[in-house]
């Protein structure tokens, strides 16, 4: 699933491609905003994107759908 996150202060997201579920995202973000601490979210090659919560402006959950390349029927 492709995962946007917005930062205050910066004019660029963060984009990247993650395997965890948007609902196990969702609740990492809700946990750390409540604890006041880090979120943290791996993406498919194994980089970690470590955002402070107080920074999270939003966060955009594509779908996970993974789209079919090439002439393939459906």
């Amino acid at each position: 699933m492709e995962v946007r996150i917005g930062i205050s202060d910066v004019a660029r997201e963060v984009t990247l491609r993650t395997t965890t579920s948007a609902d196990d995202i969702v609740e990492h973000l809700q946990t750390a905003v409540t604890e006041n601490t880090l979120f943290e979210v791996v993406d498919e090659q194994g980089r970690r994107v470590v955002v402070p919560s107080s920074k999270v402006a939003y966060l955009d959950l594509g779908s996970s759908d993974v789209r079919a390349v090439g002439f393939g029927a459906l």
